[in-house]
Formats: structure tokens, C-alpha cells, sequence
């Protein structure tokens, strides 16, 4: 059992050594840049498994999403610009408040958690 495998790796190696070109030799043929051209029916089969290829349909439908996702940020961004026109928002008195705070009189004002100003 051990010989016989010892025997088929050798014939192996032995083969494959066997196919190696040695492009140093003057003989031998080294593969050229033309080896690697394809040809046109070739380039025709590899699109055709390109365009069957689950993957693309894959990715064309994560494509499909991130342009879904895209529409709807642009909605809540629009929403959110709405909502920050608001006078708690773009108008300074209110300091952060919902509603606008009280001006007490100076003997009267209250220190606020909130923004942290006595008034």
C-alpha cells in the first residue's frame, strides 16, 4: 500500500515536471502575450455565464436597494428640514426648549436643567 502510493505520487511529479516549459532553453516555448487573447466565441460563452450568473442578479438586486434606501433618506431628510423650520429650533429664545421659556423677574429665576441658564 505504501509503495504503491509512493509509486503514483513519483508518476505524478514526474508527469507534471514533464509539461513544465523551461523558457530559458531556446527550444521551448514560452507563452506569449497572444496565448492569453480570447477568442470570440470565447468572449461571447464567458458573457453569456456572466449574464446567468447568480450573483449578478444578486448584486443588481442590492443595487436595486441602496437606490430604495437613497429615495427614502432623501424623503426624511426633507422632513427633517421641515420640522427643524420650527420656531424651538431656529429661534434662539427658546434655548432648546419645546415651548418657550419664562423671564421671571431677577429676585424670582429658576436655574434650568435643561440649557442651564437661570431664567
Amino acid at each position: 500500500m505504501k509503495k504503491t502510493a509512493i509509486l503514483f505520487i513519483s508518476a505524478l511529479l514526474v508527469n507534471y515536471t514533464s509539461l513544465a516549459q523551461d523558457s530559458r532553453n531556446p527550444g521551448s516555448t514560452a507563452p506569449q502575450s497572444s496565448n492569453f487573447l480570447v477568442s470570440l466565441k470565447q468572449a461571447d460563452a464567458l458573457l453569456e455565464v456572466y449574464k446567468n450568473h447568480p450573483y449578478t442578479i444578486y448584486y443588481d438586486n442590492l443595487i436595486v436597494e441602496y437606490e430604495k434606501r437613497m429615495k427614502a433618506n432623501v424623503h426624511k431628510y426633507k422632513v427633517m428640514a421641515r420640522k427643524m423650520k420650527k420656531p424651538q429650533y431656529s429661534d434662539p429664545s427658546y434655548f432648546g426648549h419645546k415651548r418657550k421659556p419664562k423671564k421671571r423677574a431677577v429676585g424670582k429665576r429658576k436655574y434650568c436643567h435643561e440649557c442651564e441658564i437661570v431664567h
